[in-house]
């Protein structure tokens, strides 16, 4: 069944279009700035004669992702690459006869490529939580405190510390030790690089317990970050768990089967009982019942759902048994497509990852720099201790690593974009998360959006000829149409038994109406624009409409040659939420403006029924369009500190949407396109979800900005002890491992909103 905002053809409706999806986007590298968007196709991807998808377990952080594109950038044959780092998948396009020499390349490594078979992609399923401390860190952790205690207190023979911190590192240091190498060999100052010459040379100063001790607590603070990734990750994930395993499928005797629901074809009748989850998405073919779904709207209320209706998969039937036809595969469900959207974050890099990515780049080498120079001027200029600079240069390398910083923006952007899909707000990428703060104002568009877009016929004006025979022309023309007026004057006339009339030569006027010929006749129902257009419009009848529109009503027309025959008008109904929505806004200091293809009296009285700012009527899609660029240059001369949303349907106000600095999608759930194409995907009709979606944004930029703050003046405060000379190698790290954990911490507070 269509989704009651996917068709709109007949008086005062924009015409179909689709809105240019955004740019994908993924966690920057921590070394130097990427050659290309971190996720999704690449530019040239196109021009590949394959794409191959692998899971790489090892690859979770921006380090291994910064190697592998660094290696494969340069083989050639390769296309294009795209990282999901939560996913821990890679998609290679290429041109190569087989996949072997980028498996080859990747085990050079030190990583494992397992290729994805198409549509099992592990991207989108939830991971179980690893273990942060495995029994081999543990030992080296104990065998690193030891080594510590054993030298602070003199106990033992001068060997054992040194044995003890050899044996941690042994247990903990190897893996870092094998990318680090790997890392210089590729000219790559990456974070395992760093801490590889930092602990080598405490062991060359013969500093072994803080040697092991670095190798340890990093150890540990790496196994702390991917735990804390997957939980990110998790967090948006366990919604595919919501979508039961099996389902109970007809058979063709009529019986029932339980099968896996991977395996039912689309088109097969389930069956679904009262408290059971719904598998896959369908349509309901016999019962009614009420279904819990807040998994895929954020609704807190049951929605009623009777033959016809919409199901989708994760969602719980309440009350009674219900029949339902399947219309998406397992892994093409609304459920689906809602999770791969959100853990792939296909949306532009957000500005602070750029900034992060950026700033990493040029940081990164310069402070190498700042401790070889420490390492070595001193000493050659004023006769120091070597040792003793040698030392503190070792210390500034390993409170210089940049990981704290560069993993808190993804984990923050993540986890926002998790508390939003649990409200079923679907946001596509990090860059529309934090611009959102930013917006000023938000242009409305009103049918679908402000009110239900289901208006019933309020008035019947009967003009010239019989009013029998004009309703049933204006009946049969409206019938096939699926805009809310015309279904509103089809629904009316069926209701009071008019039978139709045959139609033939039946023709869409975008933005204007109808036109059919009945009777050998030719006849034109549409609005306000079209009957000027046919020159037939009049005084009398302008003063007519101006009553009814001035009420907030909705007008069309119906006219043969001769002029209008008949007026009928149309009321339509504001969503319950939509005042409160529109004060929230007003208190966010969002201004508002609706945009509506209905006349400009209809337009006027639902804005100041709501609340709205401003209104403008008659706005066909390039109307809407130029309104919001004028509203984006204003910003742009201004300044450019606030940004123009536009709510639409997600269907249509394809022009708005696409001239919008962020486009939202009213009401998507089960509208492929809204959720493939919008910014923002609101998955119900309820439009306190953009108030939900600015605060959210505006939480999530200030836990950035803390994070940025949190992890540089950490750092910062650490170097100036070690110039003071009160910097150790243990408080480096210690910092180091704490800063990277406060700024994970802090960002995942924004799953709890």
């Amino acid at each position: 069944m269509p989704h009651p905002h996917e068709h709109n053809h007949g008086p005062g409706q924009d015409q179909p279009h689709s809105h240019a999806p955004a740019s994908p986007c993924c966690c920057g590298g921590t070394c130097g700035p990427d050659p290309e968007p971190a996720t999704g196709p690449p530019p040239i991807a196109g021009q590949a004669a394959h794409t191959d998808v692998f899971r790489i377990e090892a690859m979770d952080c921006p380090t291994e992702e910064r190697m592998i594109r660094k290696l494969l950038g340069s083989m050639d044959g390769i296309k294009g690459l795209a990282f999901n780092l939560l996913g821990r998948e890679l998609t290679v396009h290429h041109d190569l006869p087989d996949t072997t020499a980028i498996v080859a390349a990747i085990a050079t490594l030190g990583m494992q490529a397992v290729p994805v078979a198409p549509g099992a992609s592990m991207a989108s399923r939830p991971e179980p939580p690893a273990a942060w401390l495995t029994p081999p860190l543990a030992v080296a952790l104990l065998l690193a405190v030891a080594a510590e205690g054993l030298e602070w207190f003199g106990l033992g023979t001068p060997w054992l510390p040194a044995l003890c911190a050899l044996a941690a590192i042994a247990l903990s240091g190897l893996p870092i030790y094998k990318k680090g190498l790997l890392a210089l060999r590729q000219r790559d100052l990456n974070i395992n690089a760093l801490m590889c010459v930092a602990a080598t040379g405490a062991l060359i100063l013969g500093k072994f317990p803080e040697a092991a001790m670095v190798m340890a607590l990093f150890a540990v603070a790496e196994k702390l970050e991917a735990a804390s990734l997957t939980r990110a990750k998790n967090a948006v994930t366990a919604l595919l768990a919501l979508a039961p395993q099996e389902a109970t499928v007809g058979r063709p005797d009529g019986s029932f089967t339980v099968v896996a629901a991977a395996a039912v074809p689309v088109g097969s009748t389930v069956r679904l009982r009262p408290g059971e989850r719904v598998a896959l998405d369908g349509l309901v073919t016999a019962g009614r019942s009420s279904l819990d779904q807040a998994a895929i709207t954020g609704e807190s209320l049951p929605v009623e759902k009777g033959p016809g209706d919409t199901l989708f998969a994760g969602t719980v039937n309440q009350e009674s048994e219900l029949l339902y036809q399947t219309t998406a595969l397992a892994n093409d469900s609304t459920l689906a497509r809602i999770t791969r959207a959100v853990v792939a974050s296909p949306g532009k890099k957000a500005r602070t990852e750029r900034f992060v990515d950026r700033f990493a780049a040029i940081y990164t080498p310069s402070v190498f720099a700042c401790a070889l120079a420490v390492a070595v001027l001193p000493p050659m200029i004023f006769g120091a201790s070597l040792a003793e600079w040698v030392y503190k240069a070792l210390v500034i390398l390993v409170i210089a690593c940049p990981c704290a910083l560069v993993i808190s923006t993804p984990v923050s952007v993540v986890s926002g974009l998790a508390a939003a899909a649990r409200r079923g707000i679907l946001i596509k990428g990090g860059l529309f998360l934090e611009q959102g703060h930013a917006i000023k104002t938000l242009v409305l568009d009103k049918t679908g959006t402000i009110t239900t877009g289901r208006p019933a016929q309020t008035d019947f004006v009967h003009l010239a000829g019989d009013p029998a025979a004009n309703r049933a022309i204006a009946v049969s023309l409206a019938a096939r149409s699926d805009h809310p007026v015309s279904k509103a004057v089809a629904r009316a006339g069926r209701e009071d038994g008019v039978a139709l009339l045959p139609v033939a030569d039946f023709t869409a006027l975008p933005g204007r109406g109808l036109r059919g010929v009945v009777a050998g006749s030719v006849y034109h129902l549409g609005n306000h624009r079209l009957i000027e257009d046919l020159g037939l419009c009049s005084p009398a009848i302008e003063a007519r409409l101006d009553v009814l529109e001035g009420a907030g009503k909705t007008a069309v027309l119906l006219a043969d040659a001769s002029g209008v025959l008949a007026i009928f008008a149309a009321a339509d109904a504001l969503r319950p939420h939509s005042r409160e929505a529109v004060a929230e806004l007003h208190a966010l200091g969002v201004k508002t403006l609706l945009l509506s293809g209905d006349n400009g009296h209809t337009a006027a009285a639902i804005a100041l029924a709501v609340g709205i700012d401003a209104a403008k009527g008659d706005q066909l899609p390039e109307d809407k369009a130029a309104a919001v660029d004028a509203l984006t240059a204003q910003a742009a001369q201004a300044g450019g500190k606030g940004l123009v949303g536009m709510v639409g349907d997600g269907i249509n106000d394809a022009p708005a949407l696409a001239r919008a600095d962020i486009g939202f999608a009213m009401g998507a759930a089960g509208t492929d396109a809204a959720i493939e194409t919008a910014d923002v995907a609101i998955m119900d009709d309820d439009l306190r979800k953009l108030v939900a979606f600015i605060r959210l944004s505006r939480a999530t930029v200030a836990t950035l900005k803390q994070n940025i703050a949190l992890a540089l003046g950490l750092k910062g405060l650490v170097l100036v002890l070690t110039f003071l000379g009160y910097g150790t190698m243990l408080l480096a790290v210690f910092a180091d491992m704490g800063t990277s954990l406060l700024v994970i911490a802090n960002g995942l507070r924004l799953l709890r909103r």
